[in-house]
């Protein structure tokens, strides 16, 4: 009985090795997940370089982050036009934005969203905090 017991012991050890070993991948990249799909919130604004009366001046607002496919969506609040379609590729655990029509920087990681980004003639800034 006692050899059946540590039989059973060692068998549930290395059944929980192997589950905790194929469940962490090196290869998993951040643009493959939804690490940074949720809410932040601080800081936005955005500037319409054509039209001044559509333009919202920088204040708390918040900013929910989508993934549609392989691009990302993000909804502001505060009456800010969404910016939609943008591609990103993972670098050191963060994902910045690359080959979008716009121009600027848009980088998320697990905690923190920062945005200046122009696109149109139009200008969307954040520098928020996941909530």
């Amino acid at each position: 009985m006692r050899k059946f017991i540590q039989t059973l012991g060692l068998g549930m050890l290395i059944l929980t090795a192997v589950i905790s070993f194929t469940s962490c991948s090196k290869d998993d990249d951040p643009a493959d997940n939804n690490l940074f799909i949720g809410k932040y919130e601080g800081k936005i604004a955005f500037d319409d370089l054509k039209d001044n009366s559509k333009d919202v001046p920088s204040g708390d607002g918040s900013i929910t982050v989508t993934k549609t496919g392989n691009t990302y969506n993000f909804a502001f609040g505060n009456g800010i036009p969404n910016l939609n379609g943008v591609d990103f590729e993972e670098k050191d655990n963060v994902l910045v934005n690359i080959g979008s029509a716009g121009t600027g920087v848009i980088r998320i990681d697990a905690g923190k969203l920062t945005i200046g980004y122009t696109k149109d003639d139009k200008v969307w800034t954040a520098d928020c905090q996941r909530k």
